[in-house]
């Protein structure tokens, strides 16, 4: 049966929960149901092992911008540490988690994993006959997924199992990803909606959405390579990169001076003037919620409430223990000025090596008992000799979604004096800094822009 409908391979951004030409795939599907990447295989042959070396599966990469990092080794979420994840998948695997309340009975499925696309019985770096047929193809592909579906639970062998939906419905839908199917993992990202990125892409807080673009519109993927951004705190990736100019000329404004900008000044600079999210944590403290168990402390602010700092940017990164950002400087010819949220997170470092110590989530989530979960992880690892200390660690995350058009800033807003920029921290002297926060600079433009209004 092997590319009995190969001709279908084309029609991926095609479902009829769309209102579009049907996939053509779906006669085959009705008469034999649906059995997961098997079924998908029998046109997209060869797909489900090339997914296998995908980010998206293996949850890590190299991360050769990455200053302090050992150049052969893989990054993600499968095994890093930082403090808006104060552990990884080695660690905090998905796993059956019971209350610590004397007498209680009840108990929760959390881990790091619980967003792979996969079983769980086949994780992140998995590979083989196994591991393909476990991929979750319809997670991404389908216009109906019910993802209350895709629930944890035991097998009959007393293994965690994340569940898929695998249900023919969902398989006649096959479609180009939707904005649910990618947010249903990154807008929660980070223990909870819009902890981590702090972004909502809705037709109301970005540019994007509201001309009816969808993710991948932009994270346009080659062979399930899907590219990003450059963010400091983004490590992992599929070496394949997007940039607003990408899609956008190199001088995108009528206005000539605003042209003139885009030399040394990034476009999310301008267009995304706030973010929201998580800007604290403290997984040295955790508080014990309504349902009997313990969360870290969290501090955050709702979508568009988190005003950025600005920071030059030459898409390499510093990577120190107590800090995570990005490195560059107004003279060094490559960097451009970015807008970042900085986030604090307090964990635990270790007093003899100055490295920030991993936390298994389990013990203070049940018990509240942080420094059990520090040994659980040191356990894990294999660390028999550490000195747990609290300490908190900075790191800047990038903007890069929100995107504004009516909002964007504008000439008095970086450069009046009261402006949202610190010229000294970036480099200007003060003589420079008087010149360009001087009304002289802008008043002209910014009053027939009130003319316009009047």
């Amino acid at each position: 049966m092997k590319r009995l409908f190969l001709a279908a391979a084309v029609l991926l951004a095609a479902g009829p929960a769309l209102g579009v030409a049907e996939h053509e795939g779906n006669d085959y599907i009705r008469e034999h149901g649906y059995q997961g990447s098997a079924t998908c295989e029998e046109c997209h042959e060869g797909t489900a092992k090339q997914f296998l070396t995908t980010v998206h599966w293996t949850h890590s990469s190299t991360a050769p911008r990455v200053e302090n990092l050992d150049p052969g080794r893989a990054y993600g979420m499968k095994n890093r540490i930082y403090t808006m994840c104060n552990g990884n998948e080695i660690v905090n695997d998905l796993k059956r988690i019971t209350s610590g309340e004397p007498g209680s009975k009840e108990f929760k499925y959390s881990g790091c994993n619980k967003c792979h696309p996969g079983d769980h019985l086949n994780a992140a770096d998995s590979t083989g006959p196994a591991a393909e047929a476990a991929i979750d193809c319809l997670l991404c592909h389908s216009s109906a997924y019910d993802f209350r579906k895709r629930k944890v639970y035991e097998d009959d062998q007393g293994r965690v199992v994340l569940g898929q939906d695998r249900s023919t419905e969902a398989a006649l839908a096959i479609a180009q990803p939707q904005v649910k199917n990618c947010m249903v993992c990154h807008e929660a990202a980070g223990g909870g909606v819009y902890i981590k990125r702090g972004f909502a892409f809705s037709k109301k807080t970005d540019a994007h959405a509201a001309k009816g673009m969808v993710c991948v519109d932009c994270h346009k993927a080659t062979d399930h390579k899907i590219p990003t951004g450059y963010d400091p705190n983004n490590w992992a990736n599929d070496g394949v990169r997007i940039s607003c100019a990408g899609c956008h000329e190199d001088k995108p404004h009528a206005d000539a001076d605003y042209n003139a900008h885009t030399v040394r000044i990034a476009c999310q600079t301008c267009h995304i003037p706030n973010t929201g999210g998580a800007f604290a944590k403290d997984f040295t403290r955790w508080t014990k919620g309504g349902d009997g168990f313990y969360e870290p402390t969290t501090l955050h602010k709702d979508v568009n409430e988190t005003t950025p700092v600005y920071a030059w940017f030459n898409h390499q990164v510093a990577n120190r223990p107590e800090f995570i950002g990005p490195k560059g400087s107004r003279g060094d010819g490559e960097s451009k000025l970015y807008p970042f949220k900085i986030f604090q997170g307090k964990g635990y470092f270790d007093k003899k090596t100055g490295q920030l110590l991993s936390m298994d989530f389990g013990p203070p989530m049940a018990t509240g008992d942080t420094l059990a979960g520090v040994a659980s992880a040191a356990k894990i690892l294999g660390i028999q000799e550490y000195e747990p200390v609290p300490g908190w660690q900075t790191i800047y995350f990038g903007s890069n979604h929100l995107v504004t058009k009516e909002r964007a800033l504008t000439c008095p807003t970086c450069h009046a004096p009261n402006g949202v920029l610190d010229y000294g921290a970036l480099g200007y002297t003060a003589e420079e800094t008087a010149k360009l926060t001087s009304a002289e600079t802008y008043f002209d433009k910014a009053a027939a822009n009130l003319k316009d209004e009047w």
